[in-house]
C-alpha cells in the first residue's frame, strides 16, 4: 500500500510551500499537465500558472513538464512556459523516468514529481523513489482512460482511509 502514499499532499499547485521544497534539497519539479497545470483539454495557461512557473524557475528550480499526453499538447505548452517537457510518459511505468533521472545532473533525492492522480503520477515517483506530490485536480472533467483510473484511484483512497494511511482532504507537507 505504501506505493500509494504520496509524500506531500496539498490542495493545489498555489499551495504548496516550494521554499520547502527548497529546503528538503528538490532543485527538479516533473509537473503532470492535465489538471495539473492545466484543466483536461484546455491548451491555454492561466496567467497565474505562468507566473508560478516563471517564479519557481527564479527560485533555482528546473521545471519540467511530465506528461502522459501527446506530443503537439505537451510541446504546445512547454513553449509557452519555456521549460523542457516529456511527452507520453507512460506513468506509472518507470522506463522513462528512469531515463530522464540518468540523463540529468540530479539525484533521486533531488526530484519531485507533481501530480493529480495517484495511479500514474505517485506509483510512478514512488517507484523510482523520487518525492511524490499529490494535488487534488483542477477539473473535474478527464480523458476516458483518466475516468477508469479514477475509479480504481478512489477504490485505493477508500482501503487507504480505512487503514488510516491517507485521507482525501487531510492536506500535509
Amino acid at each position: 500500500m505504501e506505493k500509494y502514499i504520496p509524500d506531500i499532499y496539498q490542495k493545489s499547485i498555489y499551495t504548496l510551500d516550494y521554499s520547502k521544497l527548497l529546503s528538503r534539497g528538490i532543485k527538479l519539479l516533473l509537473f503532470d499537465l492535465d489538471n495539473t497545470l492545466v484543466p483536461v483539454g484546455q491548451d491555454e495557461l492561466s496567467d497565474k500558472t505562468k507566473e508560478l512557473i516563471i517564479s519557481l524557475k527564479q527560485k533555482g528550480f528546473k521545471v519540467i513538464i511530465f506528461s502522459n499526453s501527446p506530443k503537439k499538447r505537451v510541446k504546445k505548452i512547454s513553449e509557452i512556459l519555456n521549460v523542457e517537457c516529456v511527452y507520453f510518459a507512460c506513468k506509472p511505468m518507470q522506463g522513462k523516468l528512469k531515463k530522464l533521472v540518468n540523463n540529468s545532473n540530479f539525484s533521486l533525492n533531488e526530484i519531485a514529481i507533481i501530480g493529480d492522480q495517484l495511479l500514474t503520477d505517485i506509483v510512478g515517483g514512488n517507484k523510482i523513489g523520487i518525492t511524490t506530490i499529490l494535488i487534488n485536480p483542477s477539473s473535474n472533467k478527464n480523458f476516458i482512460f483518466s475516468k477508469l483510473i479514477r475509479r480504481i484511484e478512489n477504490r485505493k483512497m477508500k482501503k487507504l482511509r480505512d487503514k488510516n494511511l491517507f485521507c482525501k482532504g487531510r492536506y500535509y507537507d
